[in-house]
């Protein structure tokens, strides 16, 4: 009842706050009375403006008074520059197009950039060769031109070599993962420091270069599930020496090991369900006490390089702390068991870089885009170094969401955030609820945050509510949350689904005859599993998903190629399971109308994944359509595509929904639809 009242209170308020981004209003500036059917309301907050002036802001470096980032494009393509900033300035390019540093290790990539002594060391996208760049000069190669990738680099400045993840696609078979050293100078593929193990992670070296630590693991594992801390010293000649194993055979998720100021060695382990910081001697590790519970240090390692802690000069660590799905900075001091949060209104964490006493964040807030922050470690009002878009609406537009935990399964609980629909400008039909778009992540070993996102405020705005599940099997709750859908991807994480949305339905707060379910990769699956197993849902989208399991484990990349193992069971053993879990086998699920969108050049998610169940839909006369991407991979990253999708998605829903559009969109074809719809377009 009382998230009736909260829905109905924000509607009232909203209805009285003035408009917002009044330069493109014109066409919905004055309040409409009366009503407006939900899902058709007028929004001036188009496709388009999603991406318009977007940027994503990563990977921090400070270097001779310079702050340095990785910066993402949409508009450009996708491509990912550098930027830097001092004090007093403007953020200034340092990296020219066409150059785009963005490494394909392990396909999702991760740490791409270093820089340090007056130098920018990047892996290049089209050809994953590292380059050395002096601001202002050409970037000059010194690796080969071969089949190889490199990642996460750390300066080994005693010895003149860059330590790097290697990933060799020159053997047959599986890609060879190894730590190698790269001379600074001429060109070189690396000489191996470390290899056997199926992953190595990104290296650290003690702050007195005598020491280095990395994480390893091996299939089946995934980097949250089951991994090695190793240390070595350095011999007379680089080589590794004293290689000592942490934590063999201790069945704990260990990530991000770094070396404290005073070269003691620290990690984050999960060994008692929650992810938290340990100090490390030997095989022993003690666990630094914080004043926060069931909260986690971190997140999943599905990237290289990143950094979940930071420590400062003085022996404080500053940490992204995570409580039920809301990512914040927290400073710690240990000695006294003090935490302290950096109040600037975050809700996801992206990077973080203590300088003398100022903390450089990149951060997600609720209420704003994300921005680079200057703070003091201290406290007190931050700077705005950078925001990842040039405009945004006002905050009137913005949903106060909601953190829900609903019933699932057999006496457990799933968790989402809940958006009500949001239009300072439209008077909601009294006795109606809003179509639902219950948005799955993807992952599945992931979790989604009350981030601001203007795609989000594109529905919310034509009068969708959202339900933004985390699902059994998400993180941010801890080890066994995270584990329960381990043996049951496509059973719990499709239960939470359907219950989150039978859930809101109930209360009042979503229509249930048009509840849709979408979402991406796994996120993608879990949308198609819903119309398989369930009626429930009365349209959806895939992006990207995957639609035949065994299909997947035989042609995915390496890095991914036993996930399934632990999420349904070991293959070829139990075939069983991924046969009855592949959509693609339970055709006479399919009732409902389904989008699927794909990118032609995706390694994860191999095309054919969304053709086939697009085929089969469109042979059973399914309302159905296919949209597929050329030059994308897993994920769209041209902005252009990006509107498109979304843009794609909208006129999908209410074309098979029966909504009334407020604004021309392009048609796409939809294969299915009956001769009365077809006439009413």
């Amino acid at each position: 009842m009382r998230l009736i009242v909260a829905f109905l209170t924000l509607f009232l308020l909203a209805c009285q706050q003035e408009p917002a981004v009044e330069q493109t209003m014109s066409s919905v500036n004055e309040q409409i009375s009366g009503g407006t059917a939900f899902g058709s309301w007028p929004s001036p907050i188009s496709a388009a403006s999603t991406v318009e002036g977007s940027r994503s802001l990563h990977t921090l470096y400070h270097d001779e008074g310079y702050l340095y980032w990785a910066e993402g494009r949409p508009e450009e393509a996708g491509r990912t520059t550098i930027m830097r900033w001092k004090k007093g300035g403007e953020p200034e390019e340092v990296l020219p197009s066409p150059w785009n540093a963005r490494t394909r290790v392990q396909e999702y990539g991760g740490r791409s950039i270093l820089v340090a002594d007056g130098i920018v060391w990047f892996t290049n996208f089209s050809d994953q060769r590292l380059y050395a760049m002096k601001p202002g000069e050409q970037p000059v190669a010194i690796t080969p031109d071969l089949d190889i990738r490199f990642g996460a680099c750390e300066l080994d400045r005693s010895r003149d070599r860059l330590i790097c993840v290697r990933e060799d696609h020159r053997p047959l078979g599986e890609p060879v993962n190894a730590l190698v050293s790269v001379p600074l100078n001429g060109e070189s593929e690396g000489d191996i420091l470390y290899e056997g193990p199926d992953f190595v992670s990104a290296a650290t070296l003690s702050p007195d270069g005598k020491s280095i630590a990395f994480i390893t693991w091996d299939h089946p594992n995934m980097p949250w599930d089951n991994t090695t801390l190793v240390s070595a010293s350095f011999d007379e000649i680089g080589r590794l020496g004293d290689v000592f194993e942490h934590n063999a055979g201790s069945q704990e998720s260990v990530m991000d090991p770094q070396w404290s100021p005073g070269n003691e060695l620290f990690a984050v382990s999960d060994r008692d369900n929650w992810w938290k910081l340990y100090r490390v001697n030997g095989a022993e590790f003690e666990a630094l006490s914080v004043s926060i519970d069931e909260a986690e240090l971190g997140g999943p390692a599905w990237t290289l390089g990143r950094h979940v802690y930071r420590f400062l000069s003085d022996g404080r660590v500053i940490a992204e702390i995570s409580q039920s799905g809301v990512d914040e900075a927290y400073v710690f001091d240990f000695d006294t068991n003090k935490a302290t949060v950096l109040d600037v209104g975050s809700a996801g964490v992206t990077d973080m870089l203590p300088v003398g006493n100022t903390i450089y964040l990149a951060h997600s807030p609720s209420q704003r885009p994300s921005e680079l922050l200057a703070i003091e470690a201290e406290g007190g009002k931050a700077s705005v170094i950078r925001t990842a878009k040039d405009e945004s609406p006002e905050p009137a537009w913005i949903p106060a969401y909601q953190k829900i935990t609903f019933p699932v399964g057999k006496g457990e609980v799933a968790h989402g955030i809940y958006y009500p629909p949001t239009n300072p400008n439209v008077q909601a039909p009294e006795g109606d609820s809003p179509p639902l778009l219950v948005f799955i992540h993807g992952g599945p070993t992931s979790m989604s945050s009350p981030v601001y996102s203007q795609s989000k405020l594109y529905w919310t705005s034509r009068g969708f509510a959202i339900l933004d599940v985390n699902y059994r099997g998400s993180t941010g709750y801890g080890r066994e949350y995270r584990r329960a859908l381990y043996g049951q991807w496509g059973i719990a994480d499709v239960e939470d689904a359907v219950a989150g949305a039978r859930w809101l339905a109930d209360k009042g707060l979503a229509n249930p005859d048009q509840l849709i379910i979408r979402g991406g990769s796994a996120g993608g699956y879990t949308t198609l599993a819903a119309h398989a197993f369930y009626d429930v849902f009365a349209a959806g989208a895939s992006y990207f998903g995957v639609s035949d399991i065994e299909a997947l484990a035989k042609e995915t990349h390496k890095f991914e190629s036993r996930y399934l193992d632990q999420l349904v069971g070991p293959y070829p053993e139990r075939r069983d399971l991924y046969l009855e879990r592949s959509p693609i086998n339970h055709l006479d699920g399919f009732t409902a109308p389904l989008l699927m969108l794909q990118g032609l050049e995706d390694k994860v998610v191999p095309p054919n994944q969304s053709e086939m169940i697009f085929e089969a839909l469109k042979s059973r006369q399914i309302p159905t359509a296919y949209i597929a991407f050329e030059g994308e991979g897993h994920g769209f990253r041209k902005s252009e595509n990006q509107i498109r999708a979304l843009n794609a998605e909208y006129y999908f829903y209410a074309r098979v929904l029966g909504l009334e559009l407020a604004e021309k969109l392009e048609l796409i074809e939809i294969i299915g639809l009956s001769d009365a719809e077809e006439e009413s377009d």
